[in-house]
């Protein structure tokens, strides 16, 4: 890899630092007065209330520590230990009361950006598998928790909705969700609808995540 694109990964990876840790904070804050009832009260995902969304925020956070921990060793760690494992993890953690679910996620989002801090560029440059045994780049790990927060946080239902995405974050994803749009399409196929191309950034992001649904527009299909 040359000095320049070394410098562009750095780079990238300073903005997405910067991006999340700002996202981690904007989540905390809207946390607070939460009540148990709240916890309890149905998030926008089907089958989760908010708890588990909270939950799940903790735990992906615990799982990014792993993946650097292991990278910083030179060793490839698995996301999770298993599907069963994460989701019961989730299920017995989204019964908590709500200050016991808010300590929770600030410990492990103050535990993973301090593994940040500490990663070499060994572990920057190293590799994991997620839940489903990709192959995913340390390089991008910072990113997609930052996905895994903004989006979640809109889907806590809490005040907080698609259209309050950071504009920052809503760019580079679209950039991603158009690449995966493009090479899932054949050929002479891949621009979007032009029902899409009026929505607003923030909500063609929400059609591509299946957030929301828009008249004329399927669903993107998943690769």
């Amino acid at each position: 890899m040359s000095e320049s694109d070394q410098r562009k990964i750095a780079n990238a990876l300073n903005d997405h630092v910067v991006g999340c840790a700002a996202a981690h904070q904007r989540l905390l804050a809207s946390l607070e007065n939460f009540t148990n009832e709240k916890c309890r009260q149905d998030s926008m995902l089907p089958n989760w209330s908010r708890g588990h969304v909270l939950t799940h925020l903790a735990r992906n956070a615990d799982s990014h520590v792993h993946l650097l921990q292991s990278a910083v060793r030179g060793e490839v760690g698995k996301q999770y230990p298993s599907i069963e494992k994460r989701n019961e993890d989730i299920e017995n953690g989204a019964q908590r009361g709500a200050e016991d679910l808010i300590m929770d996620l600030r410990l492990s989002i103050y535990g993973l950006e301090a593994a940040w801090a500490s990663a070499n560029a060994k572990a920057w440059s190293g590799q994991g598998r997620t839940l489903r045994d990709s192959v995913i780049e340390m390089s991008s790990l910072v990113f997609l928790r930052w996905r895994e927060v903004e989006v979640h946080h809109a889907d806590l239902n809490i005040g907080f909705g698609y259209d309050d995405l950071t504009p920052l974050y809503v760019r580079l994803e679209i950039d991603q969700q158009l690449m995966l749009w493009r090479a899932r399409k054949p050929m002479g196929m891949t621009e979007l609808p032009d029902v899409a191309k009026k929505l607003s950034p923030s909500q063609r992001l929400a059609w591509f995540l299946g957030r929301v649904e828009v008249d004329g527009l399927s669903k993107p299909e998943p690769l």
